[in-house]
This record gives C-alpha cells, structure tokens and sequence, in this order.
C-alpha cells in the first residue's frame, strides 16, 4: 500500500473526491505543511499556521498509479488560483502536492508541467516535501459521507 498527500482547498470534497477512485484503500483528512505542531481546524483557520488542508490517500498501486492519482487531483480543484478555492481564501487552501518519495516529486513536477502545456493555464500548484501531517478531528473525517452536506469550493 502506498500514500500520498493532497491539498486541494476545503478537504471535505476533495476527500470525497479521491474515496471514491477503483484502488483507493483509505482517506483521511488533516493538515501538513505548516510551522506549528498539533494544530486544530480554528488554528489553522487563522491563517497563520502555513498548514494546508489536506487529504491523506491509501492506494493499492496495482489498481492504481500515483500518476492517476495526480491526473485525477488536476480535476478534482482549480489549480490556478494562489491560496484560494472557490469563496475559500487563505494558505490552508492551497494548490499543493505533498511528495512521499523521488518518483512521487518527479512524477507531480512532469504532471505539472504537461497539464500546463495541455491546458495553457498557468497552474500555481505547490509540489513541497512531505513533512509533518496531522490528522484532522474526527468530524471532519468523512464529513460529506456524515451529513450530506458539500463545502463551496
């Protein structure tokens, strides 16, 4: 089993999203990429935390690539908007791929490159190394399969 980490603005679509591709295993939602240790949902709210909200996904490689997921991920958000989705500003909903491993940053930066060129859009997507993640609380946690309800972006 492989992972890899997304953020693609309010991490409840997005985590919807990706649950529902042939070879995901598991989703979590969290925050990565930010200064502070254990951060909360209002923390990072602030905006001054640097964490993006992010999707943790579990996939059985034989069913699917890394690179499907990453061609999926251009899909699923708008990738050229800086630190906003939708009616959602601010760092935490940043365009980022968050690479585990060499071939996860290689393949998100060539992905990158020729989504741009097949597009003609200018794509802002931040391709960081992953670092620290933090699972989000637990109502945040398969929150559109909880209630029903979808976020804007």
């Amino acid at each position: 089993m492989e992972k890899a980490l997304f953020g693609a603005g309010c991490f409840w679509g997005v985590e919807e999203s990706f649950r529902k591709l042939p070879g995901v295993i598991n989703t979590e939602v969290g925050y990565s990429g930010g200064n502070i240790d254990s951060p909360s949902y209002e923390v990072v709210c602030s905006g001054n935390t640097n964490h993006a909200e992010v999707v943790l996904v579990e996939f059985d490689e034989t069913k699917i690539s890394f690179e499907n997921l990453v061609n999926h991920f251009w899909t699923c958000h708008d990738p050229t908007t800086l630190n906003r989705q939708g009616p959602d500003i601010g760092t935490q909903y940043r365009s980022v791929i968050f690479y585990f491993n060499e071939f996860q940053k290689n393949a998100s930066i060539n992905s990158k490159i020729e989504y741009a060129k097949k597009t003609k859009l200018n794509i802002v997507t931040e391709i960081s190394e992953a670092k620290k993640y933090f699972k989000a609380e637990e109502y945040h946690q398969k929150y559109i399969q909880k209630t029903g309800l979808f976020c804007a972006s």
